[in-house]
């Protein structure tokens, strides 16, 4: 009788498990999303990302996180905080999977942000040259090239720029 029980009990606890697989999680997030649901969307992504690191949709899901932040959406944060924390989740992807294919733009809009949000040249700098001898074939590769090119610039000043090469 108490292995009937024990077994019973077993079931009981197992059928009653109330973690969700990586894409009911996924889709849960994507859904948030869209119906602007931004801070369940970002607590589904986050448990995605926690529980299954080694699922194939955790490189997409930290790139959804990371825009989330990088388009300021989290209100309880400064402005400087979204977006650090969007530089830190897409260097976390580029970094922990560097073959994926959301890795190449996540080092270029690490880049982008530390460029023309943060005006921290430096570290903008550092990450496009990290992009160009990763991905020097990345379609995204003329666009480090010309942020390289135009960084600290004002779109007036590159239009002058780029005048005077015509001429």
């Amino acid at each position: 009788m108490k292995i009937i029980l024990a077994i019973l009990t077993l079931l009981f606890l197992v059928g009653c498990s109330t973690q969700k697989t990586d894409k009911e999680l996924f889709d849960e997030a994507k859904k948030n999303l869209t119906e602007q649901k931004i801070p369940e969307a970002v607590s589904a992504f986050d448990e995605l990302i926690s529980e299954y690191p080694e699922s194939e949709l955790t490189p997409e899901a930290l790139s959804e996180l990371a825009s989330i932040y990088q388009n300021k959406q989290i209100k309880s944060l400064t402005e400087a905080q979204n977006l650090n924390k969007a530089i830190e989740l897409f260097k976390k992807l580029h970094d922990e999977y560097p073959t994926s294919e959301y890795a190449p733009p996540a080092l270029f809009m690490a880049g982008f942000i530390y460029a023309n949000d943060l005006q921290n040249y430096d570290a903008a700098t550092e990450m496009y040259n990290q992009f160009l001898k990763e991905y020097p074939d990345n379609e995204l590769t003329a666009s480090a090239r010309a942020e390289l090119d135009n960084m600290g610039l004002s779109p007036e000043e590159i239009l002058q720029k780029n005048m005077a090469k015509e001429n």
